[in-house]
């Protein structure tokens, strides 16, 4: 540690480390543009230029490194014509159409011209003109003479997205960002680009003239998507949803946020939304009142249960759910006298018994320390954004990412050893590895196996180092072996110090898991409930045709029941239901998130229900109060979760830790794999992500439509 004085004030700040962050430090604000504190330095603004003393001329204060003893003001005579001079030369060319400016009310250009911006301007010569370009159907570049060369979007694509979609040509005031070969921007973390713009350069195509800033209300909330939790920023006007932005949280999602947690919003304004609950009476649909629909159900499920017995009915929920309401979609099947309720839709194998609820194993903020690492069966960039985007940092620090995959799909990270071979390949792929330690330290293999020379290369990575890890993906966690996969990667993390974990799947698979939503004794799981056992089935928050392994087959087989209860925002599964129920997406309604680190994660409705929607746990309550089921006697989803907690007071963030397990025995018998693993692409998760217009004009989305043409 170093010490300087910075406008007065002593400040002790780590050597190598620039005036700006001893400026972060101690609160003090000095004016920039091209500096974030995620991003490389690039100097390229100059708009943090202060007065150093012993300097002949003023320094950029984001790059320039601190030395014992400086001596730097910021807010004298000197510092302060040298930022006023800086952006006297930004408006130069700067269109200054503040009035139709997307930006208006959040440019950092706009408020830094009111402290540091001249009365008039002493130039005279037309400014300069930089035509628009078309970059897809997320980011808006109409407005490129806005532009001032920050490069931040340059820096975010190459140090976080990991891939270098912008840059910039031609040099003086003919140079422009643009993309290579007029390219659309593709990443699925393209969206951070308009957050870090200074400017009015690049803006939301959704968003865009929809709304003023200072119209909108601004609400936090959790993203319902994968199993970041993202924790969000949710702009309202006039009981609407108008855009989403990140909320910074350094433990989760630091201060990005996915495509789909931005752009996904778009569905809850769409016209599939179901706004009245309907009833199919002769083939047709007709909008019924609550009180109607919901005795309709009563009835229908009590004279099943009379008929068939309560083994005859179940419940297949959404791991996109609350916890709150998967807990009360439990109780109520439970409370009719079955044990058939599941929320592993795509799951192809069933454990029967386990220690405690898959998670990470770790803390989400570790993935950015780790310096080896072993994925087993993901689409890491595609499946989990954020976390790839930790790894990332990690693979620029030097870690060593190792993976066993069945494609060479491309991460945007550098890789030590890529392991490819079929889905049926992997336990073999994963017990070759077990054999290679097991050689190192001359101890016997849980399996028989062979140390290939792939097998030796990501044992020795795992071997090397201190912080490392072995994390299983949702191809790993939907394959037949699963619990073989598991238990492998178990042995080996004992043998090397790697903790292992799952990544998961969706925003609440850890707290499905928490909260029993799992067969019990004699119960049926999620596979044989959509082969034709059931009699009455309720679907909450989910379309089995998309959301589950059997997928058209689950169709069929729904359709031979007597009875299909839908609980969604949508006009969903209309081909084989009896009855829909409008229920309130996350936006509308209040409910808990478990991320997959186990961090316990409440949210507040942020918009009223639309129409006669209601929250799932509402409408769940009030069906087991028509069924006369004991326990349903809460009036809001705090009450929920505190039973849940079973305690009273606040519930504190990892309350469930203690039940959260990895812990696997290897298995006696090896099952068959000919079947690959269920796994949703990027912007298939969930039924929201599927209705977002802008997300399914993606380059993401119109592959996996010619894949779906071509098979």
């Amino acid at each position: 540690m170093i010490e300087i004085e910075l406008d007065g004030k002593k400040v002790d700040i780590a050597q190598g480390s620039m005036i700006m962050h001893a400026a972060e430090k101690t609160g003090t604000y000095i004016p920039h543009f091209c500096y974030h504190k995620k991003l490389s330095i690039a100097a390229s603004c100059r708009m943090c230029l202060v007065d150093v003393e012993k300097m002949p001329k003023p320094m950029p204060a984001c790059a320039t490194p601190v030395t014992q003893g400086m001596v730097v003001h910021t807010k004298t005579e000197k510092a302060v014509k040298a930022q006023k001079s800086v952006m006297e030369f930004l408006l130069i060319n700067h269109p200054l159409d503040c009035p139709i400016c997307d930006q208006g009310g959040e440019c950092q250009l706009q408020d830094l011209a009111v402290g540091y911006g001249g009365m008039s301007s002493r130039y005279e010569e037309e400014k300069r003109v930089v035509f628009h370009k078309d970059v897809g159907p997320l980011i808006s570049m109409e407005e490129m003479s806005r532009c001032i060369h920050c490069t931040r979007c340059v820096r975010f694509g190459q140090e976080i997205a990991g891939v270098m979609e912008l840059g910039m040509s031609h040099r003086g005031e003919h140079a422009e960002i643009e993309t290579f070969e007029g390219r659309p921007i593709d990443s699925e973390l393209s969206g951070n680009m308009i957050d870090i713009c200074p400017v009015g350069a690049l803006t939301s195509k959704p968003f865009r003239y929809s709304a003023r800033t200072w119209e909108l209300s601004r609400r936090k909330s959790v993203s319902p998507h994968d199993s970041t939790g993202a924790n969000l920023i949710i702009q309202v006007k006039n009981n609407k949803v108008m855009r989403v932005l990140p909320l910074e949280n350094e433990a989760v999602n630091e201060c990005w946020i996915a495509d789909r947690d931005r752009f996904s919003y778009e569905a809850l304004n769409s016209t599939e939304r179901l706004a009245m609950p309907m009833l199919k009476q002769g083939g047709e649909w007709k909008v019924v009142d609550w009180k109607t629909a919901l005795e309709y159900v009563a009835h229908g499920l009590q004279s099943i249960k009379a008929n068939h017995g309560a083994a005859s009915v179940g419940a297949l929920v959404s791991p996109h759910s609350t916890l709150e309401e998967i807990y009360l979609a439990g109780a109520l099947i439970r409370g009719m006298g079955s044990e058939n309720i599941d929320f592993r839709l795509r799951n192809a194998e069933f454990e029967t018994v386990q220690e405690g609820a898959r998670y990470l194993g770790m803390a989400i903020a570790e993935l950015s320390r780790l310096q080896h690492v072993l994925v087993i069966g993901s689409n890491l960039r595609k499946d989990h954004p954020l976390f790839a985007q930790r790894i990332r940092q990690a693979a620029r620090l030097g870690c060593e990412v190792n993976r066993i995959n069945a494609r060479p799909m491309d991460w945007a990270m550098p890789l030590c050893m890529s392991c490819i071979v079929p889905t049926s390949e992997w336990v073999q792929a994963l017990a070759d590895v077990a054999m290679a330690v097991a050689s190192e330290k001359n101890i016997s293999a849980p399996q028989a196996g062979q140390a290939t020379d792939a097998a030796k290369a990501i044992a020795k990575s795992l071997l090397g180092g201190e912080h490392k890890a072995v994390l299983l993906g949702n191809a790993a966690a939907h394959h037949e072996q699963a619990s073989h996969l598991l238990a492998l990667a178990q042995w080996i993390g004992e043998q090397t110090g790697a903790t292992v974990g799952y990544l998961t799947e969706a925003a609440n698979t850890v707290g499905a898991q928490l909260v029993g939503a799992l067969p019990g004794p004699g119960g049926l799981n999620a596979q044989q409930m959509l082969s034709g056992a059931l009699k009455a089935t309720i679907l909450l928050n989910n379309e089995p045709e998309f959301d589950s392994a059997a997928g058209l087959a689950a169709v069929q087989a729904l359709k031979e029941c007597d009875m299909v209860v839908t609980l969604s925002p949508f006009k969903a599964n209309l081909e084989f239901s009896d009855v829909l129920l409008p229920i309130a997406p996350f936006t509308e309604t209040s409910g808990t998130f478990v991320n997959a680190e186990g961090r316990v994660q409440s949210f507040h409705a942020v918009v009223k229900p639309q129409g006669e929607a209601r929250p799932a746990w509402k409408v769940l309550r009030a069906l087991a109060n028509i069924l006369n089921l004991p326990g349903f006697h809460f009036d809001s989803s705090q009450e929920i979760l505190l039973q849940l907690h079973a305690d009273q007071g606040d519930v504190p963030e990892f309350v469930f830790a203690g039940r959260l397990s990895n812990a696997c025995k290897l298995p006696t018998t090896m099952k068959s794999s000919a079947l690959e693993p269920c796994v949703a692409d990027i912007y298939q998760l969930d039924s929201i992500v599927r209705r977002s217009v802008a997300l399914q004009l993606t380059a993401d989305a119109r592959v996996v439509d010619t894949q779906e043409v071509a098979a």
